[in-house]
């Protein structure tokens, strides 16, 4: 599986994060199948570096990470267009929920294996204070990738797990995570 720094793009001002609760995994590969068609078939927008889609392991939804220039230019895109592309797979998959989009940036980001292949991602969204007590280096844990939003006050850790099994070994109680794989990406290679 690739590894979460390779759909990093180094120019991205800004990375939104939206989950998409479809309900089960044919509804989420079709609901992503679709959104992806859409960007690919659609004149590459100002600003976007890169789309990836995540299915989440139990298949009952989705997490999108775009990687903008900025803000702005996601806004200004979303205004003009969000609606069109997002309309045409509420057609093919209706009633999908949309918890809402989240606005962070990458800040940093902590590599213990960088060899071995990413068989999972682990999602968890805590308060700011709490990002140093997230999971210390332990066995199948292979990188933590730490978004800050953009008011600070919250985290969203990207952590990549060898495979399920590890993760499950050492989860704690307490802490609110999802665990999902990568589905498809999009990226803009641009100079």
């Amino acid at each position: 599986m690739t590894r979460f720094l390779d759909l990093v793009r180094p120019a991205a001002g800004t990375a939104l994060m939206s989950e998409w609760l479809t309900g089960t995994t044919e509804r989420s590969r079709s609901a992503a199948d679709a959104l992806m068609d859409e960007w690919a078939a659609a004149k590459t927008p100002s600003g976007r570096l890169a789309q990836h889609i995540f299915l989440s392991t139990d298949g009952t939804g989705l997490l999108f990470y775009a990687q903008w220039s900025s803000d702005e230019d996601h806004l200004a895109w979303a205004r003009a267009h969000r609606a069109g592309a997002v309309s045409r797979v509420d057609t093919l998959v209706p009633g999908i929920e949309r918890p809402g989009l989240v606005r962070t940036r990458l800040t940093r980001s902590i590599v213990h294996d960088a060899e071995r292949p990413a068989g999972l991602f682990v999602v968890s969204t805590m308060a700011v204070d709490d990002v140093n007590a997230t999971v210390p280096p332990t066995p199948g844990l292979l990188a933590e990738h730490v978004h800050l939003t953009s008011d600070g006050e919250r985290a969203t850790v990207v952590a990549e797990w060898n495979d399920a099994a590890s993760h499950e070994a050492a989860a704690t109680g307490g802490l609110s995570h999802k665990r999902y794989t990568l589905y498809r990406s999009l990226s803009d290679d641009r100079p």
